[in-house]
């Protein structure tokens, strides 16, 4: 009996634990945030943000206590200072066109751009598995940490420090046109055009040739009085799009 509960004692699993850094390893994080000028209240916070999984299946430590929590508040933060950003900025642009300009900031290669900036890699607390196959410089990786540290910082002070950390790191890029690429020819023709502040644009289909079953369309588009591009299409969707790209290549070449 007394062997019996032994065994029954030895299968009972211990509770996982708290994560504890040395005060070395937090004065490590303390001194980035204030790098990055952060003006914290909880580093522990951030310090899950830069959590992974991994580390913590290692570790033995409690589940909740790696940044996928904060990553799917970051996320849901971000997207709301963002589109607010270019409501607020872009007065021209329809909802169809921001949509499409949100998507490309905060797309998994853009935030993984930025996270690498910021040297964000370096503070990432990894499993031995996963540093050992180059986890510290993967895209997904470093955009979800990129998001979770939003939902830290949101936490631990707020919305309007969102903002000034966007401010600092992200909305110069948008001003910039880094995200335009990533945007069809006409989203990109708009966001230049109302970046610089140089009026409306307009598109007009002025022919349509062919038969029925191959009709070909021809668009020009025109900023306020002027001309910039003509392009034709099989449909008035392609003719705009082509229109748009000609429009680009002109203002590029200015």
């Amino acid at each position: 009996m007394q062997q019996q509960s032994r065994k029954i004692q030895r299968r009972v699993k211990r509770p996982p634990k708290k994560m504890q850094l040395t005060k070395a390893q937090k004065d490590k994080y303390r001194k980035f945030l204030s790098s990055i000028h952060i003006d914290y209240q909880n580093d522990e916070l951030f310090i899950q943000a830069f959590t992974h999984s991994s580390y913590v299946n290692e570790h033995r430590i409690r589940p909740h206590d790696d940044n996928e929590r904060l990553e799917f508040l970051g996320d849901a933060v971000l997207e709301l200072a963002i589109s607010q950003y270019l409501f607020k900025n872009y007065e021209n642009m329809s909802e169809g066109e921001m949509t499409k300009l949100r998507a490309a900031i905060v797309c998994e290669p853009s935030l993984a751009k930025i996270a690498d900036e910021l040297h964000f890699g370096d503070y990432v607390l990894l499993g031995k598995g996963e540093e050992m196959t180059g986890g510290r410089k993967r895209p997904a990786l470093l955009a979800d940490v990129f998001e979770s540290f939003i939902g830290a910082l949101y936490l631990d002070v707020g919305m309007e420090a969102v903002y000034q950390f966007l401010k600092e790191h992200v909305y110069p890029k948008i001003e910039g046109g880094a995200f335009s690429h990533m945007m069809d020819y006409k989203s990109q023709l708009q966001e230049l055009i109302q970046r610089e502040g140089q009026g409306n644009i307009q598109y007009k289909i002025v022919q349509e040739k062919g038969p029925a079953h191959c009709r070909e369309f021809v668009s020009e588009v025109w900023l306020e009085t002027n001309q910039l591009g003509k392009g034709t299409g099989k449909s008035k969707k392609e003719a705009e799009q082509m229109a748009a790209q000609k429009a680009l290549e002109k203002l590029k070449t200015k």
